[in-house]
């Protein structure tokens, strides 16, 4: 029955691989152990959020445990294949006797030692097609290895931009911009820009998904808190009478409701209009809707 843990441990690794890739390079799908990992960690700081959303550690928190799942599983798969064929196919250093150094524990210290690519040689695969895997397991590792990073640069640029985005509507929401003010050129340049920003988050939110389980303490920085200004912003600009605000305000609106279908898609289920997702998307986070610029919640 050497084949059954071998097996075992060979749709682990395959198991881990898949959500690595799903992940990080398959931008329509989310892992389904990152993703349980990470909505797990967000429903616990809901439970505590006294202390553990202000301090945005749900999202880091989520990535570290996702990280060390992924290792701790691979090793494991890894060792599974190896176990069964100890210590027939394996060559051991002077000094240690064989069937002591056959078990469970063995078999995991051989795949850390390959998975970190220490290469300390102690106790080595002797068979041929076992002498093939173990370099196979370092390649592993360091896919692992460079996985973690491209997942670190990819997200926290994406958090900069989604809190650049609400940084800028909070200051039009602090400088009462009037509606003759944004019945103007100008206007229709800022409403346009404010929908280009909206496009970039809501590819950022469908590439990057665990970025949504990252707090954004401050309000003027946080999303959640600011999208109501820009639903009000939308509405004050339909009924100006600047044929290219008019249009300004169209494409806005669009991308709101975009966002909106990939927030409510992927995260929420709400269902519900625009308005309301993004009123649940607030609650999700802690927060209140955001105020139109009349001073209304939506």
């Amino acid at each position: 029955m050497t084949w059954l843990p071998t097996l075992a441990g060979a749709a682990l690794v395959l198991y881990i691989l898949r959500d690595v890739f799903h992940t990080l390079w398959h931008p329509t799908r989310h892992g389904g152990l990152s993703r349980l990992v990470m909505t797990s960690m967000w429903r616990l700081s809901a439970r505590f959020g006294g202390r553990w959303r202000p301090a945005g550690i749900a999202g880091p928190l989520g990535m570290a445990l996702v990280v060390a799942a992924w290792a701790v599983t691979v090793a494991v798969g890894w060792a599974l294949v190896y176990w069964p064929h100890m210590p027939e196919n394996f060559s051991y250093a002077t000094g240690l006797d064989p069937s002591e150094h056959a078990g469970p524990l063995d078999a995991l210290y051989i795949s850390l030692v390959n998975l970190s690519t220490l290469g300390l040689g102690d106790i080595a695969p002797a068979s041929g097609w076992l002498r093939v895997l173990a370099p196979m397991e370092a390649l592993v590792g360091f896919v692992l290895l460079s996985a973690t990073v491209a997942w670190i640069l990819g997200i926290y640029p994406a958090l900069a931009r989604r809190r650049a985005l609400a940084l800028r509507l909070s200051h039009l929401r602090r400088s009462r911009a009037t509606p003759r003010a944004l019945d103007s050129d100008g206007g229709a340049a800022l409403l346009d820009g404010l929908a280009s920003a909206l496009a970039v988050v809501t590819v950022d939110f469908m590439q990057y998904a665990e970025s949504y389980y990252f707090y954004d303490g401050d309000e003027d920085t946080s999303l959640s808190e600011q999208l109501g200004h820009a639903s009000g912003l939308a509405d004050e600009a339909t009924e100006a009478r600047h044929p290219d605000v008019r249009l300004s305000a169209s494409v806005l609106r669009t991308a709101l409701e975009d966002l909106a279908a990939v927030i409510d898609g992927r995260f929420l289920r709400t269902g519900e209009s625009p308005d309301r997702v993004f009123a649940a998307y607030a609650a999700d986070h802690g927060r209140p809707a955001g105020r139109r610029p009349d001073g209304r919640r939506p």
